[in-house]
């Protein structure tokens, strides 16, 4: 029963860290989402290149995702792979634009060039600041869920002593022994108990708390530039600027290539081959702006204020348990591990006092019962007592028990 209880009160932790994300799959969906918006660019504003760019987009935000789920990737070459594969494109269609496309051989020199003719200006550079920031803020936020579901899992079955085995059986059973049947054990009896069984879980409790910290932390500093849904989705954007900037600086840049590249040298026309457009089958395809829908940021936040709920889970398992499982409630007779009594009261530690009356008031029999007292008061009845030295008195001096007691 008790191990039972314990993994569901620990599965309700794992099911709110897995819940999250989907991360993982929210991520995919924004990839996804990033690399339309960047291939309508080209379907709506550069219809000549947009077959030609499909491949290097699609390379773009494949190395975006690999590096999300760690891989070994460098966001820097990859952008500058991506610019690299655009400028042929944009000098053959947009600066020098003629009937035929230029040959491979001069297209690769174009690609070399890239890096020294600075077509697109600072703008890979500013790409690749804040893909740096807003995937490695990413990579290490999705790393930091899966640590809290691999310390759940590590403590999903717990181990119990030999101790605990026999104080469990004595607290939960043995009362049936005695054919008392419907009492529950005492609520202090119960913490006592199950301190000394989860004392291996009450270790993790500060690195656990510490751990949801450090996640809240993380997640507060996911924002702006660090912000991945902000950085792809707005990534189309900063895409046109480069192109833009590159055509602007057009007549100054062919001069350019003409020096590092000779003149273009040309497809002959009957090598032309016919290409399909590849959004012909794909009606319907579009910008996507996120304004108005749940954005990956307020799924963040809200996971966090729901984690925030279970920072005690490791720490407050014994209350969980006693209080909502185990324990009778306060003010119920209950057992207490050798009787039933009835308690208005529990100890949460130490500072339990029992007495016993011996009485023929009335043909009454033994009285038991016990109270919780502050340790203060404990010593005080302790040094009384041991004043009063009445434990060194014989019981045989005391007179035979009337009617009166």
């Amino acid at each position: 029963m008790l191990p039972l209880v314990v993994w569901q009160l620990l599965q309700s932790g794992k099911c709110l860290v897995l819940r999250m994300p989907d991360y993982g799959e929210t991520f995919q969906n924004i990839i996804r989402h990033a690399e339309n918006n960047t291939k309508m660019l080209f379907r709506t504003t550069y219809r000549n290149m947009a077959f030609q760019t499909v491949a290097p987009i699609q390379e773009l935000f494949t190395d975006v995702a690999l590096f999300v789920i760690g891989s070994e990737m460098n966001v820097d070459e990859f952008v500058n792979r991506f610019f690299d594969s655009l400028f042929p494109l944009v000098y053959n269609h947009l600066i020098n634009p003629a009937l035929t496309d230029i040959s491979p051989d001069f297209a690769e020199c174009v690609r070399m060039a890239r890096k020294d003719l600075n077509p697109f200006g600072n703008i890979p550079k500013l790409i690749t600041n804040q893909m740096s920031k807003s995937l490695m803020a990413s990579h290490m936020f999705l790393q930091a869920l899966n640590l809290g579901i691999e310390v759940i899992n590590t403590t999903d079955h717990l181990q119990y002593t030999k101790e605990c085995s026999k104080a469990l059986l004595k607290m939960l059973f043995c009362s049936h022994c005695h054919g008392l049947t419907n009492g529950k054990p005492c609520m202090g009896y119960c913490l006592n108990v199950m301190r000394g069984c989860l004392a291996a879980m009450a270790e993790i409790d500060p690195h656990w708390r510490e751990y949801i910290r450090s996640l809240e932390e993380l997640s507060n500093g996911i924002q702006g530039t660090y912000d991945i849904e902000q950085v792809l989705l707005n990534l189309h954007s900063l895409v046109n600027d480069a192109i833009m900037n590159a055509q602007i600086n057009g007549p100054k840049l062919s001069a350019m290539v003409n020096r590092a590249c000779g003149h273009p040298v040309r497809k002959p026309p009957q090598t032309l081959d016919y290409q399909t457009d590849p959004y012909n089958d794909k009606p319907g395809l579009k910008i996507i702006h996120k304004e108005d829908e749940e954005t990956l940021s307020s799924r963040r936040k809200e996971f966090i204020n729901s984690l925030r709920l279970y920072r005690t889970l490791y720490g407050g398992l014994t209350n969980q348990l006693c209080v909502n499982d185990l324990a009778a409630v306060d003010g119920l007779t209950c057992w207490n591990g050798e009787d039933l009594v009835n308690r208005k009261q529990y100890c949460d530690v130490q500072g339990k006092l029992r007495y016993g009356k011996n009485s023929n008031y009335e043909n009454d029999v033994m009285a038991r019962n016990q109270t919780c007292v502050h340790k203060n008061v404990m010593d005080e009845l302790k040094r009384i007592i041991e004043n009063s030295e009445i434990t060194k008195e014989d019981d045989i001096l005391w007179p035979q028990p009337d009617h009166e007691g």
